[in-house]
């Protein structure tokens, strides 16, 4: 094997973990999450990956369906400490039957949520906007950061955008602040929960604010200053699986890379 080059005959889930983290390295998650290897062994020859936004029972039986021992997911199915594991709740249930089928589980998360090619790049790129910047950069490490600021190349009317997100991510409902008459040119993101980074982004001049997980006062938060967006959770960090996807296809060639076809949104609409 040619130094840096994990195209190897045999490659085992460090390898690809190794080559995970040159994206986002673990050290750059947040204090309170919960990424890395969850379930396996670091030696383990991989067969196939299975690449997935959350890992359940379902995800882990489409992972030994298409003989997939790794599982490289999202979001961390453990995410606080387990005491017990008999089977008594969703959480126990995946980690037993990932044991049992010898199928390892990896975790992102915020590493990936921090890195700058993550999962608000990733919602740039599928909007077309250009030169983006983080919206909450690290205070001690301004490679790293939360949120994306990017602009259109040419300014939208508001309700065309709206209507945008609401294909683009396919959307079954767009929740959002009163429209303010103006153009939309510059656009702050953060996939997943991130009300947050309200201020943030009046604070840097974005004309709207697309997220999830807004609670009804946050709305009121606008202040005639900006349009605050929320496309969903699982809408916003949907498109991390083909980011993913391509990032380990350029390096790993000798076993499968497949996308969950399970869809793991918890929310339905009506």
């Amino acid at each position: 094997m040619i130094l840096g080059d994990y195209r190897m005959e045999n490659s085992t889930i460090k390898d690809v973990t190794n080559y995970l983290e040159e994206l986002a390295p673990l050290a750059d998650a947040e204090d309170f999450d919960n990424v890395g290897l969850l379930v396996g062994n670091y030696n383990t020859e991989v067969t196939g990956i299975l690449i997935a936004l959350d890992t359940l029972e379902a995800t882990v039986d489409e992972a030994i369906e298409k003989k997939c021992n790794l599982i490289v997911s999202f979001h961390p199915i453990i995410f606080s400490g387990l005491k017990k594991i008999n089977g008594a709740n969703y959480v126990e249930r995946v980690a037993i039957k990932a044991i049992q089928n010898n199928i390892a589980i990896y975790a992102m998360h915020t590493a990936l949520d921090n890195s700058f090619d993550g999962v608000s790049a990733k919602m740039c790129a599928v909007l077309g906007l250009k030169n983006r910047q983080f919206l909450l950069p690290n205070a001690t490490n301004e490679k790293i950061g939360m949120g994306m600021l990017a602009e259109f190349p040419k300014e939208m009317e508001e309700i065309a955008f709206i209507y945008l997100l609401k294909d683009k991510f396919n959307a079954a409902g767009v929740r959002y602040s009163d429209l303010l008459g103006k153009k939309i040119k510059k656009v702050a993101l953060l996939g997943g929960s991130g009300s947050f980074a309200i201020e943030a982004a009046k604070k840097a001049g974005a004309d709207v604010y697309v997220s999830a997980d807004f609670k009804y006062h946050d709305f009121f938060k606008a202040e005639n200053r900006i349009i605050l967006v929320d496309i969903g959770h699982y809408e916003s960090e949907q498109f991390t699986k083909n980011l993913l996807e391509d990032y380990l296809s350029k390096k790993f060639s000798n076993f499968a890379i497949i996308l969950s076809e399970k869809n793991t949104n918890p929310i339905n609409y009506l």
